[in-house]
C-alpha cells in the first residue's frame, strides 16, 4: 500500500534539493562578478609606477648637484632619459622584464613672446589610438634657455603617457 505520507515526503526532498541547487548555483556565479572599479586597478599601478620613476629621476645623487631629469630636460639627452625611464619602470622581481611603452614631452612657457612650447623628449612610438595611456606629469626646476632668449631658472612640466604591450 502506498502512503500519500511518503509521496509529500518524496516532492519536499526534491524541492529542497532544487533550492539548494539553485542556491550554489546562484552563489558561485555572482562570485566572478567585475565591478566598474577593479578595471582601473592596472591603471593606478601604472601611474604609481610612472611618478615613482618620475621622482626618482629628479632626486640629485648629491647635495648641490642637479638631477638626472633636470640635466636630461637642460641638455636635451633623449638617449638618456631612454634608458633611466625604462630601466626604471621595467624592472620587476621576476626573471622576464615587464613591457612598458612610454612617450615623453616637457611643456614650459616662452618668457619673451608670452608662448607655450612644448618638446618632444622621446618615447617608444607614436601611439596608434589602440592603446590605453596613463599620464604622469612632474614639475621640473631647471635653467635653460630652451623656453626663451636668457637662460634661467624656471619650472617645466614634464609629461609622460605610459602604456603596456
Amino acid at each position: 500500500m502506498v502512503n500519500e505520507g511518503a509521496q509529500l515526503f518524496t516532492i519536499e526532498g526534491l524541492a529542497a534539493a532544487m533550492i539548494m541547487v539553485l542556491t550554489v548555483f546562484f552563489v558561485f556565479n555572482t562570485t566572478s562578478v567585475y565591478t566598474p572599479g577593479d578595471a582601473h586597478i592596472s591603471d593606478m599601478q601604472l601611474e604609481i609606477l610612472g611618478t615613482d620613476a618620475l621622482r626618482m629621476m629628479d632626486v640629485p645623487e648629491a647635495y648641490g648637484e642637479p638631477s638626472l631629469l633636470r640635466t636630461i630636460i637642460e641638455e636635451h639627452k633623449v638617449e638618456t632619459f631612454d634608458k633611466a625611464f625604462l630601466n626604471y619602470v621595467n624592472n620587476r622581481t621576476l626573471q622576464e622584464p615587464d613591457h612598458i611603452r612610454y612617450n615623453a614631452s616637457y611643456t614650459c612657457r616662452n618668457t619673451a613672446d608670452d608662448s607655450i612650447s612644448s618638446i618632444v623628449l622621446g618615447g617608444s612610438h607614436k601611439l596608434t589610438g589602440t592603446e590605453h595611456p596613463v599620464r604622469v606629469t612632474k614639475w621640473v626646476r631647471v635653467n635653460t634657455n630652451i623656453c626663451g632668449p636668457i637662460a634661467q631658472d624656471r619650472a617645466v612640466l614634464m609629461e609622460v603617457l605610459l602604456w603596456r604591450d
